[in-house]
């Protein structure tokens, strides 16, 4: 039985009192609303996240901008060109700066002819000047002042080497350099190459010989304007090796009208004698449109002349050399006229026989060496030829051919 005002729980190790009970259920409702409370907070931030997000990018824009300005601002400035004066004569010098170039970039300075209509074939390439900007895309150079190639009115032309390309320009004044009008620009449409160039043709004998190999270059373009282009005049450029293409203006006869495509045939020559591993290259509007290598043979017919005439010329200067010895040579004792006059000897020989017997024909060839032998200076026997005497001293025939008595003979 309970005593007193108090409840109480019994449990296993006791009774708990009532108030400690009501105690704990208090702290177990507060932690629970504690709990929801956490949670509907984690609700409510979850479903205002979408909308809060731009407005965290709103404000942190200005700083992000604030912090990229400098930047955007350097690379996408426009290039600009200041000169210290906007006349001077050869020989002095100007002063050029600019502002909004590329940091770091390499630069030069060129004073141009006819506005540089013609590119940079009509300015003083050899007294330019190079330049590098500095890291706030800036630079100052002293440019010495030069005569173009082309008449004014001109300009100080400043373009970048590397990298993007950019180019600007300062009118300038030549002073004492000729002015005049600037040419006409051709107006026509727009060409592109549609088809791969060919090079057509072939190398006849006179090409083996050494003469200018021809070929004949046909290029199918197409009309990319709104203008038709009426007769459009195209470089042909040839290079070998290492060497920079030698151009040539060539007109090409025709009308490729708006829209449509042409084929465009161009003869292309190159130098006598000319072998080896070549570039044909056509620019039209100051723009490459093709290139295609062209490998010409070597001319071996000049070669075979060479080593023909290595051989040929020495043999003739020989035998005329040969020539004018043997007939320089003075000649030995007894060849003279009188030599070719002398009867040969198988004349004599024969006339020996027909004056005499055969018998007498021998002894006269048996004697003929002791006559020659004990002759002395000035006699017959002197001569080659045989016999010593003429026909009218001969002897006769019963003389030379009597025979002596022997002794008590009758």
């Amino acid at each position: 039985m309970n005593g007193g005002t108090g409840t109480g729980r019994s449990t296993a190790g006791g009774t708990v009192p009532a108030g400690a009970l009501r105690a704990a259920r208090t702290a177990e409702r507060a932690v629970a609303r504690r709990r929801r409370r956490a949670a509907a907070v984690l609700v409510l931030c979850l479903a205002l996240a979408p909308a809060l997000l731009p407005g965290a990018a709103v404000h942190a824009a200005p700083y992000a901008t604030a912090a990229s300005a400098p930047y955007a601002t350097a690379a996408d400035a426009t290039p600009t060109v200041r000169l210290s004066a906007k006349e001077a004569g050869k020989g002095g010098t100007v002063t050029v700066t600019g502002r909004g170039w590329r940091p770091k970039a390499l630069l030069t300075l060129l004073i141009c002819g006819q506005n540089m209509i013609g590119g940079t074939n009509s300015c003083a390439n050899g007294d330019g000047r190079a330049v590098t900007t500095d890291t706030h895309g800036a630079f100052r150079r002293k440019l010495p002042v030069a005569e173009p190639p082309k008449p004014c009115p001109c300009v100080v032309h400043v373009a970048t080497v590397t990298g993007a390309a950019a180019d600007a320009e300062a009118a300038f004044k030549v002073a004492g350099h000729p002015v005049a009008p600037l040419p006409k620009e051709r107006t026509g449409g727009r060409l592109a190459v549609l088809a791969q160039p060919r090079l057509t043709g072939s190398s006849g004998l006179l090409t083996w010989f050494g003469a200018p190999a021809q070929r004949e270059l046909r290029v199918t373009v197409g009309n990319l304007g709104s203008a038709p282009a009426k007769d459009p005049v195209f470089q042909v450029g040839t290079s070998h090796g290492v060497f920079a293409p030698e151009w040539a203006e060539q007109q090409w006869r025709g009308t490729v009208p708006a829209g449509k495509k042409a084929e465009v045939r161009l003869p292309v020559e190159l130098p006598a004698g000319a072998h080896g591993d070549y570039l044909v290259s056509l620019k039209y509007g100051g723009k490459v449109l093709v290139e295609q290598p062209w490998g010409v043979g070597r001319p071996w017919g000049v070669t075979l002349f060479w080593v023909l005439l290595c051989i040929v010329v020495p043999t003739a200067v020989f035998r005329i050399g040969m020539a004018l010895v043997d007939r320089v040579r003075p000649h030995g004792p007894g060849r003279g006229r009188s030599e070719g006059r002398t009867h040969p000897p198988a004349r004599g020989h024969a006339a020996g026989r027909r004056s005499g017997a055969a018998g007498t024909g021998q002894r006269i060839r048996n004697r003929t060496p002791r006559a020659r032998d004990t002759a002395g200076p000035g006699t017959p026997g002197d001569g080659a030829a045989l016999p010593w005497f003429t026909p009218d001293t001969a002897p006769s025939t019963t003389t030379s051919t009597e025979r002596p008595t022997s002794k008590g003979s009758a």
